[in-house]
C-alpha cells in the first residue's frame, strides 16, 4: 500500500515538530543543569538586612541572653536555607570567672546523605564585654555573621556545593583584658581542639570572615596567611575586577583562624583591620554598607567554586 505524497509531508512535519520540541527540552534541561555563576547570587542587601537584625539584639558579649537570642535566630535562618544545626556547648575560666560558650556547627541537610565536608566557613557571632560603653558591633561580630548568613542561603541551593561545605559560627573570640592562651579565641580554641586527627584531615582548608562590612572596604588578609590561598583570593578578586579591595596586612593577626591552622587546617582570614570604630561605641549600623558585604561575599563564592572546591 502506498501513502500519499500528502500523508508522507505531513507525517515528515510532525516528526520534524517533535524532534525539534525534543531539541528545546533537551536544551532547556541542559541550560537548568549548567553550572551558575553562584557569586553573582550573593545579595548585600540580604547580608545587611541580617546584620541589622543581629545589631537589634544590642550588646551581644559571651554569656549574655542577648547572644542566646542571636543563636536562636541564626540557627532558625540556617534551618530555613536546608541546614542542620549542632551545638558545641562549653565552659572555660576567663578573667571573668567561669563562662558558658555555645559554638554553632552546620552541615547541609539535603535529600542525599551528607558526605565529610571538605572546608570550613567561619565566622565569630559574640561582641566584646565593655562595662563603659554600649557596643553593639555591627562590623566587629555582626557583619561576618550576616554575611555567613548570606553565603549559607546561596550555597545551600546548590546541594553538591553545600554538602562540602561545613559552616562554624565561634562564641567567644572576643578577649576579656587582652589575647593570651587563656583569653580570647574560646570558641575556635576549642573547636580545635574537639576535631580528631581523622577530622582535621577530611578538611581542604577554611575562610574565616571578621569585620568585612566597612563602608571604605579594604580587606588587609594578615601577613601569616596561607600563601596559596592569598593567591587564589587575590585571583578571584581579579577576575571580578575587585582587586583593588584586597591587600596584605603590614603584619600578622590573632583572630580564630589561628588555632585552625595550628592543627594544620589552612585557613585564610578575610579581614579589614583597617577600621576606625574599631572596640568603639560607633561601631554601629551605619558605618557598615550593603555594597561592601556584596563585594566580600562576591569573591568568596568564586574563590569557591572556582578554586578551592574545584
Amino acid at each position: 500500500m502506498f501513502r500519499s505524497a500528502q500523508h508522507d509531508t505531513g507525517s515528515f512535519a510532525v516528526k520534524r515538530a517533535f524532534v525539534t520540541l525534543l531539541s528545546l527540552v533537551c536544551a532547556g534541561t541542559s541550560l537548568r543543569a549548567a553550572p551558575a555563576n553562584i557569586w553573582e547570587e550573593f545579595s548585600g542587601e540580604k547580608a545587611f538586612a541580617q546584620v541589622q537584625r543581629l545589631v537589634d539584639f544590642g550588646p551581644r558579649p559571651g554569656g549574655s541572653k542577648a547572644l542566646e537570642k542571636s543563636r536562636d535566630y541564626i540557627e532558625e535562618q540556617l534551618h530555613a536555607s536546608g541546614w542542620e544545626v549542632m551545638r558545641q556547648a562549653f565552659s572555660d575560666d576567663t578573667p571573668r570567672g567561669k563562662t558558658q560558650f555555645v559554638n554553632l556547627i552546620a552541615r547541609f541537610s539535603g535529600e542525599k546523605p551528607a558526605a565529610f565536608p571538605s572546608f570550613l566557613l567561619c565566622s565569630h557571632y559574640d561582641t566584646k564585654l565593655f562595662d563603659t560603653i554600649q557596643f553593639v558591633g555591627a562590623n566587629d561580630g555582626g557583619s561576618s555573621t550576616g554575611l555567613l548568613l548570606e553565603l549559607a542561603r546561596v550555597i545551600g541551593q546548590h546541594p553538591s556545593l553545600a554538602r562540602k561545605i561545613e559552616l562554624v559560627f565561634f562564641d567567644g573570640e572576643e578577649a576579656y583584658d587582652h589575647f593570651s592562651d587563656t583569653d580570647g579565641l574560646f570558641g575556635s580554641r576549642h573547636f580545635a581542639k574537639q576535631l580528631q586527627s581523622d577530622r582535621v584531615k577530611q578538611f581542604r582548608g577554611g575562610m574565616l570572615f571578621d569585620m568585612v562590612g566597612d563602608h571604605s572596604l579594604g580587606i588587609t588578609l594578615p601577613a601569616n596567611s596561607p600563601a596559596a590561598m592569598a593567591r587564589d583570593i587575590f585571583a578571584a578578586a581579579e577576575a571580578l575586577k575587585l582587586r583593588n579591595y584586597f591587600s596584605y596586612f603590614d603584619r600578622e593577626l590573632i583572630d580564630d583562624h589561628v588555632p585552625l591552622n595550628a592543627i594544620g587546617i589552612s585557613t585564610i582570614d578575610i579581614i579589614d583591620f583597617d577600621y576606625p570604630w574599631w572596640h568603639t561605641a560607633g561601631d554601629t549600623i551605619d558605618k557598615i554598607s550593603a555594597q561592601s558585604l556584596q563585594i566580600v561575599g562576591s569573591v568568596a563564592l568564586y574563590y569557591l567554586s572556582q578554586f578551592a572546591l574545584k
